[in-house]
């Protein structure tokens, strides 16, 4: 046994149980930045440091009116006040006025992105060109220097359009092109299918006769309003000459200089309309030779009015206008019959000189960058920039490198390996997210998402040589369909040893548990050469939508341990209100457990879709920790990191023991025991920076802190705990004394324990308390034993137990309703010296339950508590067991209701808080075990609505008797249920040659199943026949056919009473034609109880019978009285119908020979 000088514990332990959701990110000071929420404020966030200032950039997509959101970015300072305003940066004006194109709708801030000088990039990727008819979302980047500065626009993949063209329009304007209001007809409209613009057409137009005027240059006019308002001010210049070949030389040698508007890299066209051959054609071999240095394409269209109407051949004047246009000539030349026609050519010269832009031929319609939408995502490198281009080749999408070095786009073909051409209509949106790691061997490696692939999302791992090649290490491919695997990623170097620990993978849209959007984040581990999948991160297991994994990012160390960490938004959490979580590094992994949950409504009430974009890089608020910034809607928020500090507590208690025999000191008038204790708090900082190294710390200390009657209270307060606060500082310690004494108790055994807790003042200025570190420590201040010299108690246990039932397996002990408890008698005896605490463990069978335990004579205190259901534990003469000692009670069992089993086990176990020796233990337990039944008690009864039917004297009047009731109960009256009962109900029903006597007519059954089976055989050797009835006085299943009822009854509950109901039937015609004073008719009913080894049945109670007895009807005798008095009556009734009948004069009627006489007289 130790010495009492070496009991000091310290117990590691948790202030609070949801520690795991609040550590060092402040959520009761949030700085919130509010902006408008229509324009998507909130959708992107960005740390940022220009001009001696902290800023936060907010991208805001959807800015501006609401037929154009153009989208800005806006800066946000960091200053004192709580909630400071945002400002708006204006990119769209001041880094964007020069590109040419299309910034209607264009979204700039979608995308925000920190660059290598120490400014920004922000993206406007459906920043669009206009092609023709087309408007083709190439995108576009700007560049922001520390000043806020526009440094640059970057619109990788801008292309000029095929309608980048430079247009001159040669028109004969001698005497014989008539009349002239057709050609203007004709120039406007060939002018109306041009789309003219700065970076699409120009147009000039040049007149001839015998001298050429330019009538417009291409740079006068850059719209084709103009142009077409200058066609109409045209007049004809005439002349007696048609100077063809001199005005085609002044249109290639003037009119596309750069002096009257031609650009470079423009495409030329020259369109020549005359009516006759020209006066000056051995010059055309020299004006076309110009054109043809000058690369210019030419139309040639010849008018045949003027040969029409003097009726000459034209051959030879087509075939120099032929020569005149470039070949092939079934392309640039045409002809018409007169002036009139040539408005009937312009929609055919129009689709001659225009091919559907961006396209690859005629009968293509594929995409290739025209749609790229650059800068949907981005991505900085040490000298450039990363693009994701979701648009390109068709919405497959494709990703581009743009740096000091040049530009780095691989063809469709690069991507091949893993996106087929096959699946090339499918929109796997690769650029959705772009990244870069650094594997351990020091090789780097792109990252681009691509959501969409095959429904289930890929994310490729490649790398881009300058030659413009590209080539994929390894793809990851996601689980789930729609899960839009690949959304976003996030690489994180948790060790700062510049290699990529772990990758994250983001599927926000992941169906988790009731089919909601709860999303995923997939672990993956950064090897040598390759990744491998090394599980997920763990958010809130509510069943919710939640799209965790929506936005992501490394943070700079938030915990201040060396590792970094990551953030990771799920903005539909709590009903589209959103929250963050924060994840912290370890070694080179990030702990799959958030460590804490940031939601919305604990930060300001209103906030929605809290944690689509966040952040985590930079000190904001000046005091040297990274602090965290989150977008939400029409807002952005930053939250505080607070400094971590580490307090190790220390606590001496003087004397080391309590001695109750001496008592050293006197309080509120009486003997008691007096201790002192040091409380000793060290503060050490994990925390870079400048804060506050003074605050406050509160603790709480006390004695018995379990006990609701304390044994020992502190003198400052008579109470059992104390509370203080107190000011301690980084590097330092802080120690208090605490006098605390002991009063009288029976309860010296155990220990008495002084719990120290602890943890910070909350202010603003406050660091945490690491979590690592215990926040309450534990010493045990035992009390001194009386164990000899060397302190320490050797005892030696006898324990004995006996039961008050027996029984073996072959005659197991029958439990009945009369005997349903059971007693063991225990006794414990203590051989040696003292025994401190002895117990009896008790382990029952679940049969039975614990009762009560009584002791026997003078026997010392024996108290039982519960451990689990069938476990007890009983102190045992608390609280010392002296030596030579001897302790005897009862334990006192009631049978369980809820549990039958065949048999009855029992297991002690006695043992004390000092050592025994281990050649003594073997007495330390017993066993007992005793083979039970149980014998139910079950009873059963019938009641009929007929006992005694006397046939009628008529029978043939009445074929069949009453119908009546039988009801067959049975009563359960033991306290626990019996399954698997069945009732067989036999009733005779037939005698010989299959007369029915008695037939079933209705079942009805409470709680139970019954099937009426066919008649049986009788058991005996042949059914009666019903000439024997007479000498036959009992109808039973051994001398009729029976009908059997079998009903299935699933439990018997305690205290049930159930029935079945038969109605039957009795046949007359049966009884009328047999002899037989009386009969009677016996029924049967039996139960059945399944056997199953802890149930005895037997047959004498649970079988009855049911008796129907039939009488023959009774013969009255008839009286002498009623005879006489019937005769006479009839007597009376016959005088009187012979007094009615003389009265009607029946005896005074003629004869027949009377009446005819007189008929004869008259004749």
């Amino acid at each position: 046994m130790e010495s009492h000088r070496h009991l000091l514990i310290l117990l590691s332990l948790l202030l609070e149980p949801g520690s795991i959701s609040c550590f060092n990110i402040d959520t009761r000071r949030p700085r919130i930045f509010r902006g408008p929420e229509e324009a998507q404020f909130g959708y992107k966030v960005l740390q940022h440091e220009a001009e001696g200032q902290k800023w936060m950039l907010v991208g805001a997509p959807w800015d501006g009116s609401e037929d154009n959101r153009q989208g800005d970015v806006y800066r946000c300072i960091v200053g004192d006040q709580s909630n400071s305003s945002c400002t708006k940066v204006n990119l769209g004006e001041l880094a964007l006025r020069n590109a040419l194109a299309q910034m209607k709708n264009m979204h700039l801030g979608m995308a925000l992105t920190p660059d290598s000088q120490g400014g920004f990039v922000a993206c406007a990727p459906l920043w669009s060109q206009e092609c023709g008819t087309s408007m083709y979302s190439t995108g576009i980047c700007a560049s922001v220097d520390k000043a806020f500065r526009p440094s640059g626009t970057v619109a990788p993949t801008a292309q000029k359009c095929s309608t980048y063209l430079d247009i001159v329009i040669v028109l004969d304007g001698s005497n014989s092109i008539y009349p002239w209001y057709e050609v203007q007809n004709f120039l406007s409209n060939i002018l109306s299918k041009f789309f003219i613009g700065p970076n699409q057409i120009q147009v000039g137009v040049l007149q001839y006769g015998e001298v050429a005027v330019h009538e417009w240059s291409l740079k006068d006019y850059s719209t084709s309003q103009e142009v077409m308002k200058a066609a109409k001010n045209i007049s004809r210049q005439e002349g007696r000459e048609t100077r063809t070949a001199f005005a085609i030389h002044e249109a290639c040698s003037e009119a596309f200089s750069q002096e009257r508007g031609g650009r470079e890299g423009a495409s030329r066209l020259l369109i020549v309309v005359t009516d006759g051959e020209s006066h000056d054609g051995d010059e055309l071999p020299e004006a076309l030779a110009e054109c043809e240095k000058r690369a210019i394409t030419r139309y040639a269209i010849a008018v045949l009015g003027h040969y029409t109407r003097r009726q000459q051949d034209p051959d030879s004047f087509i075939n120099e206008i032929k020569y005149i246009a470039s070949d092939p000539d079934e392309k640039y030349f045409f002809n018409v019959t007169d002036e009139a026609a040539l408005n009937d050519i312009v929609d055919a010269l129009g689709d001659r000189i225009f091919i559907l832009e961006g396209t690859h031929g005629f009968n293509e319609s594929s995409f290739e960058l025209e749609m790229s939408q650059a800068g949907f995502s981005i991505h900085p490198l040490e000298d450039g920039l990363l693009f994701g281009m979701v648009g390109a080749y068709d919405w497959d999408g494709a990703v581009l490198k743009e740096s000091s070095h040049g530009r780095v786009l691989p063809p469709r073909s690069a991507f091949q390996k893993e996106f087929p051409v096959k699946m090339k209509n499918h929109a796997a949106y690769l650029g959705y997210t772009v990244s870069s790691i650094t594997l351990r061997s020091g090789r780097s490696l792109y990252v681009a998402g691509a959501p969409r692939f095959k429904h289930k999302g890929k994310v490729i791992l490649f790398e881009m040589p300058w030659n413009g090649g590209l080539s994929i290490s390894q793809a990851l491919v996601g689980e789930q369909i729609g899960s839009y695997f690949g959304s976003e990623v996030c690489p994180v170097d948790v060790n700062g040893d510049g290699a990529t620990d772990v990758l994250l993978v983001a599927a926000p849209m992941f169906l988790g548990p009731q089919n909601k959007e709860s999303g995923r984040v997939y672990m993956y581990r950064v090897g040598q050469m390759y990744l491998s999948h090394n599980g997920t991160l763990q958010p809130d297991r509510r069943a919710q939508d939640s799209r965790f994994g929506y936005a992501m990012a490394s943070a700079l160390d938030l915990n201040h341990d060396g590792f970094n960490d990551v953030v990771v938004g799920a903005p539909l959490e709590d009903n589209h209100m959103g929250a963050v979580y924060i994840y912290h590094g370890y070694r080179s992994t990030i702990l799959p457990t958030y460590k804490q949950r940031i939601d919305s409504a604990s930060l300001q009430p209103g906030l929605r879709y809290f944690g689509r974009s966040v952040s985590a890089k930079m000190d904001l608020d000046g005091d040297g920790l990274v602090d965290v910034t989150v977008g939400s809607q029409g807002a952005a928020v930053m939250l505080r990191s607070r400094s971590i500090v580490r307090v190790n507590a220390s606590l001496n208690v003087v004397p080391p023991s309590i001695n109750m025999i001496h008592k050293n000191c006197r309080r509120h008038d009486k003997e008691s025991v007096c201790l002192n204790v040091t409380l000793c708090f060290s503060v050490t900082s994990r925390s870079p920076g400048n804060w506050d190294s003074r605050f406050g710390l509160h603790y709480n200390i006390s004695l018995d802190d379990r006990k609701i009657t304390p044994r020992a209270v502190f003198d400052e307060n008579s109470q059992k705990a104390l509370a203080k606060r107190i000011r301690v500082s980084v590097g330092k310690v802080t120690c208090m004394n605490l006098g605390f004494h002991v009063t009288e108790t029976v309860d010296y055994l155990r220990p008495v324990g002084v719990l120290l807790r602890f943890n910070l003042s909350d202010s603003e200025s406050s660091p945490v308390l690491d979590d690592r570190c215990p926040s309450s420590l534990k010493r045990l201040v035992p009390f001194f034993k009386d164990c000899g010299e060397d302190d320490e108690c050797i005892t030696d246990l006898v324990l004995q137990a006996r039961m008050d039932i027996n029984g073996s397996r072959e005659e197991p002990y029958i439990i009945r309703r009369e005997r349903k408890k059971v007693a063991v008698e225990v006794t414990i005896e203590n051989k040696r010296e003292n025994a401190y605490n002895a117990s009896l463990r008790v382990w029952f069978s679940r049969n039975l339950l614990f009762s009560s335990v009584s002791r026997k004579g003078e026997a010392q205190k024996v108290e039982c508590a519960a451990l689990s259901g069938n476990t007890r534990s009983c102190s045992v003469s608390y609280p010392v067991l002296r030596s030579g000692s001897k302790v005897v009670f009862v334990l006192e069992f009631e049978f369980n209701c809820s549990h039958l089993l065949n048999r009855v086990q029992i297991k002690l176990t006695t043992n004390s808080d000092n050592t025994e020796l281990n050649e003594t233990l073997h007495d330390n337990t017993a066993s007992l075990l005793v083979p039970v039944r149980y014998s139910p008690e079950i009873y059963l009864l019938s009641e009929s609505s007929l006992n005694r039917y006397e046939l009628p004297s008529l029978r043939a009047s009445y074929p069949l008797g009453p119908e009546f009731r039988t009801t067959f109960k049975i009563h359960h009256t033991d306290c626990y249920p019996i399954y698997n009962v069945s009732m067989h109900i036999h009733s005779p029903a037939m005698a010989y040659g299959s007369s029915s006597f008695l037939a079933v007519s209705r079942i009805m059954a409470d709680s139970a199943t019954c099937v009426l089976s066919n008649p049986t055989r009788p058991t005996g050797a042949a059914p009666f026949h019903p000439d024997n009835l007479l000498h036959t006085d009992i109808l039973n299943c051994s001398n009729t056919w029976c009908e059997t009822i079998t009903c299935l009854f699933h439990s018997l509950h305690s205290n049930a009473e159930l029935s079945v109901t038969l109605l039957r039937v009795i046949h007359n015609q049966f009884f009328s034609k047999t002899k037989f004073k009386s009969v009677r008719v016996v029924s049967t009913f039996a139960l059945d109880i399944r056997e199953d080894g802890t149930l005895l049945t037997g047959d004498t109670g649970h079988r009855r019978e049911s008796i129907l007895e039939i009488l023959q009807p009774r013969l009255l005798p008839l009286s002498l009285w009623i005879l006489i008095g019937s005769i006479i009556g009839g007597l009376l009734l016959l005088a009187l119908i012979i007094f009615i009948l003389w009265k009607l004069g029946f005896f005074t009627r003629k004869t027949q020979g009377e009446e005819e006489e007189p008929e004869g007289q008259e004749q």
